[in-house]
C-alpha cells in the first residue's frame, strides 16, 4: 500500500505518519512539504493525505490532478487535513472520502483512516470478481471491473468493456444475478456498472466510456436508493 503526506507543516506531516504507523506497519509513506513536490513524483497512491492550503500548488489543486489522471479507472482515497472548515464544499467536487481539521484528533483519525483501509480492501476484493461468458464457441473469463455495461439484442448480450466489445448468447437476468449488487438494471435492455457512472439524470446515465445508457423513468428513484447503498457500502463512486 502507498500512502501520500503532502503538507507544508513538518510537525502535521510526522504527527500523521506516526498515527498511520499505529494502524499498518508494512505500508510505503512518502512525504512532501509542497504540492509541486508531490505532482513531480508523478506515482499513484493508495491514499493521499492533502492539505488544503500551501503556496501556490494547493491541496485542491493536487486532488484536481490526482482525479483527472484517474478518469473512467479506480479512483484513490483523498483526505484533507487543513484548519479551514470553508473549503469543505470543494472537497466533495473531487470524491474527498474525508475532511479533518487541524489539530487533528487522534481518535478520528483512527477512525476515518480504518474506515479509509476497509474501503480499499472490499475495492481489491472486488477487481478479483469475473463472470464467464460464451464467445466463438469458447468459455472467456471477463472481470468485472472491466465491464462499463452489458446490453442485451436480438436474443444477444453485449458486453461493453474497456478492451472492446463482446457478444454473448445469454439472458439478462442471469447476467443481472451474476454481476451482483455492484450492477443496475436501469432499463430493461441495459445493466450497468455502478462504478464507470460518470453522470446521470432522471432519464439518462453516463459511464466512462462516453456512453450514454437509458434510465426508466419508473425506475428512477430505486436507481438513487440502490446508488447510495452502493457507495455507502464501499463502492467507488466516479460522479
Amino acid at each position: 500500500m502507498k500512502i501520500a503526506i503532502c503538507d507544508d507543516d513538518k510537525a502535521a506531516r510526522e504527527h500523521i505518519v506516526s498515527l498511520i504507523k499505529e494502524q499498518i506497519q508494512d505500508a510505503e509513506i512518502m512525504t512532501f512539504a509542497t504540492g509541486e513536490e508531490m505532482l513531480k513524483v508523478r506515482s499513484s497512491f493508495d491514499i493521499s493525505f492533502l492539505d488544503v492550503e500551501m503556496r501556490e500548488v494547493s491541496g485542491m489543486d493536487v486532488a484536481n490532478h490526482i482525479r483527472q489522471e484517474e478518469q473512467g479507472s479506480t479512483k484513490s482515497i483523498i483526505i484533507f487535513v487543513t484548519g479551514y472548515e470553508k473549503y469543505m464544499n470543494s472537497a466533495f467536487d473531487v470524491s474527498a472520502f474525508h475532511y479533518l481539521l487541524k489539530p487533528i484528533n487522534e481518535e478520528k483519525f483512527r477512525n476515518v483512516f480504518g474506515r479509509a483501509l476497509k474501503e480499499l480492501s472490499v475495492a481489491e476484493e472486488r477487481t478479483k470478481r469475473y463472470i464467464l461468458v460464451r464467445n466463438s464457441g469458447a468459455q472467456q473469463k471477463i472481470y468485472l471491473k472491466d465491464i462499463y455495461y452489458i446490453e442485451s439484442a436480438n436474443k444477444k448480450v453485449i458486453l461493453h468493456t474497456r478492451t472492446g466489445i463482446l457478444d454473448s448468447y445469454g439472458k439478462m437476468d442471469e447476467l443481472e444475478q451474476m454481476t451482483g449488487s455492484g450492477f443496475y438494471r436501469c432499463h430493461r435492455c441495459y445493466l450497468v456498472n455502478m462504478e464507470k457512472i460518470v453522470s446521470y439524470n432522471a432519464d439518462t446515465i453516463k459511464v466512462a466510456n462516453g456512453d450514454k445508457l437509458i434510465l426508466a423513468q419508473k425506475k428512477y428513484n430505486d436507481f438513487i436508493k440502490q446508488y447510495m447503498k452502493y457507495a455507502k457500502d464501499g463502492g467507488i463512486v466516479n460522479v
